[in-house]
């Protein structure tokens, strides 16, 4: 980027729910950027206490704090941000994750330099509650998502990186070009799902990613992150992501350019419709539970499905039996 030439504002969108620790460090791995051109919108989701006096120690004139009158969830509060966000770039801080300090510095640039870059996106760390960097989990994540042997540059079309490897993460690891999209498209049906779907949107546009083979932030593993509550018992938040799921794999489904992905997409929408309809009779709503495992079955039939419409035509007693085996994940498991 020529060192003459203005440089361009990035908004840091930043939620935060009760976390006043962590929102502590979040901004200050913001403020702390070797990029300076930055607006910080913190956007609190009517947190028990109010973390304006935390934001106030900072003495920073790039924060810019709003508070919900109520709790909108994750959803509304995030989306809340993006839509007063003014710069060029947009970038997700979430309050319990961290930058490394080059971290825009690296990331500004090659948006700059070339304008088929819709998105430009990174590796990153895992980190414990405390933030310190595990490795071991860091090397099997960037092997999951498939950024360790992800070529540098930019890849265009992005579908595949965006919503089936899932290596770009509008979450924690990437920054984006504010007005590539219409930010209205971002729909309250994709919930919890809502960073996929941003990717999905983004590779919408036709144009590319840009990767940068660095780990520049941190993602931080606690027992309070919505990732871990969803995979777990909770099964009003477990049935929230699974709605999520299925309204974005319906929409890729759609997408007639994504025909080469149907399979993979269709497979996946009767997981998460057997996913939402277990959560569903563990709720007491059988009728609504029986519809989504017939849709499941249609679309791909599968053990578990057969099993979950099976068993919710028997007795509560013989149900908590069943959730009460000694099994290590049984096909019951939402």
């Amino acid at each position: 980027m020529n060192a003459n030439k203005e440089k361009p504002l990035v908004s840091v969108i930043l939620p935060t729910y009760n976390r006043l620790d962590y929102l502590r460090e979040a901004v200050a791995s913001a403020i702390n950027q070797t990029y300076k051109e930055i607006e910080i919108i913190v956007s609190d989701n009517c947190s028990p206490i109010n973390p304006q006096s935390v934001l106030e120690s900072f003495n920073d004139p790039r924060i810019k704090f709003y508070r919900q009158v109520s709790n909108v969830g994750p959803f509304l509060n995030i989306t809340s941000a993006f839509m007063k966000a003014q710069g060029k770039y947009i970038a997700c801080l979430l309050d319990d994750d961290l930058w490394e300090n080059n971290y825009l510095s690296e990331m500004i640039p090659v948006l700059e330099n070339d304008q088929e870059a819709v998105i430009a996106f990174c590796d990153h760390y895992m980190a414990n509650e405390n933030g310190e960097i595990n490795l071991a989990k860091t090397e099997e994540c960037s092997k999951f998502y498939g950024r360790k042997t992800l070529s540098q540059g930019l890849h265009k079309p992005f579908y595949h990186l965006a919503i089936v490897s899932q290596a770009v993460s509008p979450a924690f690891a990437a920054v984006m070009r504010r007005d590539a999209i219409d930010w209205k498209a971002l729909t309250p049906d994709v919930g919890l799902l809502w960073d996929t779907y941003l990717a999905y949107l983004y590779s919408c546009t036709g144009r590319g990613a840009y990767y940068i083979p660095a780990r520049l932030t941190r993602c931080r593993e606690h027992e309070q992150t919505i990732t871990k509550q969803s995979g777990s018992q909770n099964v009003d938040l477990k049935l929230e992501k699974a709605e999520g799921d299925i309204f974005c794999c319906e929409a890729y489904l759609a997408d007639k350019r994504l025909a080469s992905l149907r399979p993979h997409f269709q497979k996946k929408l009767a997981h998460h419709l057997t996913t939402s309809g277990i959560a569903l009779m563990k709720k007491g709503r059988r009728r609504e539970a029986r519809h989504r495992f017939w849709c499941s079955l249609k679309t791909s039939p599968k053990f578990r499905t057969v099993s979950a419409l099976g068993l919710s035509f028997l007795p509560d007693i013989l149900i908590c039996y069943f959730e009460r085996l000694p099994l290590k994940r049984h096909w019951l498991h939402v």
